[in-house]
């Protein structure tokens, strides 16, 4: 897959137009001096203030610093400090040990192995520490608000304007978890304000102020990350995404229990058009000793957890569980180009198409059991859609995503 960078309008870049375009450059355009470089916007000297105050306490001190090949700067920091202690009610806390894990079926597992770009190095984190991608000064400035940065737009339903769905879903019954195996892409995201997810969703309450969901998958978003790369991720929030959870660990909240896995770093090998597919697993439980939420990533590799009281409705159980892409589309006028999955519709299949398989979800026993009631959701089926399928080998499967705007989808 060949992915086009965004334009992205440099922070300086902006500033430097700004001063260019003010009566204060008109009066002194003759004269250079060190008031003229250090000029700033009032109100951006305010975001830049804000985004400093954040970084300081978002950026926690590191016992070791890995430079990733593709840029990432990685904190080993110790899992003591990690940002999720900050919570005033995990405060003093260390991380607990991992829990039971789902009774398995007979379901066959093919995941072939994936990595990530800041493992290809010789560098490890140690024991105690949890390595956590650092939060740049840019990756604040890139939000439309230091308040909103690491967070998402408010969803009020499934069938918002300007977010986009194809998905799997079950409701009407009690959900303690879900697992699937999430084929992994690099979609074209062409506006540095849209992005494209594939991800399980664990979701409580309605669809008013009072949802509750757990969400993990991969992403590409430029905004977040200010590059094209699928990255490993996750969110959480108990009120409708307005005040509450953030993706990954840009709030207190997940409490990382793994070494090896930075989350919100970049995912490789990714698969490619008619060629090699790579998948990641993902299962998301709930814990029946503790009653909290735990992240599985790959073939056994516990990443950590959501406390069950950072919750309300996700205390007790899910109500619904789904599986999919997502998009945004900031274009008015015309629809976006931003692709879901691979950016190929659903019906062209395996190696073409991006997949789920072996979707399953986890019920009161703790047992892993295959979906008997999934519904397919697609928002506008000329953009993006989904089919489903059921077999030996995969289980319950979808193939989802497409292109955006297209001859159907004008």
């Amino acid at each position: 897959m060949i992915f086009s960078s965004p334009i992205i309008f440099p922070f300086v870049s902006f500033l430097l137009l700004v001063f260019l375009l003010s009566p204060v450059a008109a009066l002194e355009s003759g004269h250079h001096n060190a008031a003229n470089q250090t000029f700033r916007p009032r109100e951006e000297t305010r975001k830049l203030e804000r985004a400093r105050a954040y970084l300081r306490k978002i950026n926690k001190p590191a016992s070791k610093t890995i430079q990733s090949p593709d840029g990432d700067v990685i904190k080993c920091v110790p899992s003591h400090l990690q940002p999720a202690f900050d919570h005033p009610l995990l405060k003093g806390q260390k991380p607990l040990e991992p829990p039971e894990r789902p009774k398995h079926n007979d379901s066959i597992d093919l995941s072939t192995e994936i990595i990530q770009a800041w493992m290809n190095t010789s560098e490890s984190c140690p024991e105690g520490t949890i390595p956590i991608r650092e939060t740049t000064e840019q990756d604040v400035l890139r939000a439309s608000s230091v308040r909103r940065f690491g967070r998402k737009i408010r969803r009020r339903d499934t069938t918002s304007s300007d977010h986009e769905h194809a998905v799997a879903f079950a409701s009407g019954d009690q959900y303690y978890g879900a697992k699937a195996s999430i084929n992994v892409w690099a979609p074209r995201v062409i506006d540095q304000y849209e992005f494209s997810l594939s991800q399980v969703w664990v979701i409580s309450g309605s669809f008013g102020n009072d949802l509750n969901t757990i969400e993990a998958g991969w992403q590409v978003s430029p905004e977040l990350y200010g590059d094209n790369y699928p990255r490993f991720f996750t969110y959480w929030t108990s009120d409708a995404y307005q005040t509450t959870g953030c993706y990954n660990l840009l709030c207190s909240g997940f409490v990382q229990t793994n070494n090896k896995i930075a989350i919100g770093a970049a995912i490789s090998p990714r698969s490619s058009y008619n060629n090699k597919q790579f998948d990641i697993g993902i299962m998301i439980w709930k814990d029946p000793k503790h009653g909290h939420w735990w992240l599985e990533f790959g073939s056994g590799l516990l990443i950590g957890y959501w406390p069950s009281y950072l919750f309300s409705h996700l205390r007790d159980h899910a109500n619904m569980i789904q599986f999919g892409g997502e998009i945004v589309n900031s274009r008015s006028g015309f629809h976006t180009s931003t692709q879901m999955g691979s950016g190929h519709f659903a019906e062209e299949g395996f190696g073409k198409a991006s997949y789920f398989r072996n979707m399953q979800i986890v019920d009161w026993d703790n047992s892993l059991l295959p979906l008997s009631n999934l519904r397919l959701l697609a928002d506008h089926p000329n953009c993006y859609d989904i089919r489903a399928g059921r077999n030996n080998v995969w289980g319950n499967y979808i193939y989802y995503g497409g292109p955006g705007r297209n001859q159907r989808c004008p």
